[in-house]
């Protein structure tokens, strides 16, 4: 009775409602959801049932039209099915071609519909190289490149603050050199904490005239050569050799000072942060250890004895 009682549906009458399943949600958080918004008498019967018959697997992550009408059966069942919106995460970093290709990917677009996707999106895309935002999003494989890439560019304006706004005029640098900037920091850096170290021996450059020298500046064009018109997967990022560093473009940080011509990749927050707010710092050289760590010399004899002591 228990049992036949708590796996019934809730009511017989009640409209559809969205229902969003978070990626990474296990069973009981997800019947604890159900539960919450009125679509299942009980979060343990939901626990068990998807126990009992191995489903825990098949509850995908997404968007869901469900109904306080629906048995507990009919939910779950609804559950293992393809969601009407599916969470996309675009990582921190990516160029556009790469942020494309990762949403296509995660759409499970056919072969014909992510090339048609892939080439509306760039060309709206074209001039918007760092303002499409990093983080996770539900989107749906219907929706298309338009709108995709137009909550893209909107969540830039909404996570770069008015405050933030306000503070970049204390930098000195207009807001699109800010997202300069933010996207080598993105590239040059592996952590939240060295960022702003990292920004402010950039900006130690800068007011000296010395060149950037950063790598990832210079793997944009050569990545861009490389992997022009290819529609799948591609080394975007390959490390540079002593012969490509003499690469003549304006994002080559080694043969031109001052800021490349453009962003090099979409940034994240914490980025765009470290060049907003940077630490003041004696500090111009860098580099990362085998282990990733990072090393600061204040002058070029400082700099090649890390050279020697850590990568060599």
């Amino acid at each position: 009775m228990w049992w036949s009682t708590n796996t019934a549906r809730v009511s017989t009458q009640g409209e559809v409602q969205r229902f969003v399943v978070p990626r990474g949600s296990s069973a009981i958080e997800v019947g604890n959801s159900l539960y919450k918004d009125g679509l299942i008498k009980s979060p343990l019967a939901f626990k068990i049932w998807v126990q009992l018959f191995g489903k825990q697997s098949s509850i995908n992550a997404g968007e869901f039209n469900l109904s306080p009408t629906m048995t507990m059966e009919e939910i779950i069942k609804a559950l293992g099915k393809g969601p009407l919106e599916v969470w996309v995460t675009i990582p921190e970093g990516l160029r556009k071609e790469e942020v494309a290709l990762r949403i296509t990917d995660e759409l499970n677009l056919n072969a014909k519909d992510a090339t048609a996707f892939r080439e509306e999106f760039l060309t709206l895309a074209k001039d918007q190289e760092g303002y499409l935002f990093p983080d996770t999003y539900l989107f749906a494989p219907s929706h298309s490149a338009g709108q995709i890439y137009k909550v893209l560019r909107d969540t830039f304006d909404k996570k770069v603050t008015s405050t933030m706004l306000q503070d970049i005029s204390d930098t000195g640098l207009s807001l699109h050199e800010v997202v300069i900037l933010s996207s080598i920091i993105e590239k040059e850096t592996k952590t939240d904490a060295e960022r702003p170290v990292v920004a402010g021996i950039f900006f130690n450059r800068l007011e000296i005239g010395m060149a950037l020298q950063a790598d990832a500046t210079v793997q944009y064009p050569l990545g861009t050569k490389r992997c022009s018109g290819v529609t799948s997967d591609c080394t975007w990022w390959r490390p540079p050799t002593k012969d490509d560093l003499q690469i003549d473009s304006p994002y080559n940080t080694y043969k031109y000072p001052g800021l490349p011509s453009g962003p090099i990749a979409n940034p994240g927050l914490s980025s765009l942060k470290a060049v907003i707010y940077s630490e003041d710092n004696p500090y111009f050289y860098y580099i990362h250890d085998t282990n990733g760590n990072i090393h600061y010399a204040e002058n070029l004899a400082e700099h090649n004895l890390n050279v020697q002591k850590y990568l060599r």
